[in-house]
């Protein structure tokens, strides 16, 4: 049985961090799925792929999977550089800017 733990990255919908401090163990597929010939849905007889784990830490995620015999992949995050404004979101109605402000 093969596994990848990650650090799940934030949403592009949201400037927020919310979900992205917990590491997630998922299982990679054995088998292909199969598409129906009538309804063109895709099925799989596997239920492990859709097993999704989640740990407070990375070791906590490697310590399970060598306690039940997992092989896993580690993928480590890439950190965002923070980017912060002097001004913030204040800056974007000041009222001292040097040129003409337009939409």
């Amino acid at each position: 049985m093969f596994a990848r733990i990650y650090q799940p990255s934030k949403t592009a919908m949201s400037s927020g961090n919310a979900k992205t401090t917990t590491w997630v163990l998922e299982f990679a597929p054995t088998q292909e799925k199969e598409v129906d010939p009538l309804m063109g849905w895709t099925s799989s007889d596997e239920t492990q792929t859709q097993v999704s784990i989640k740990f407070d830490t990375k070791d906590a995620a490697l310590s399970y999977a060598k306690a039940h015999g997992i092989s896993v992949s580690v993928q480590d995050p890439q950190k965002r550089k923070v980017n912060v404004r002097e001004g913030g979101y204040g800056e974007n109605f000041a009222t001292n800017r040097r040129g003409v402000w337009t939409h």
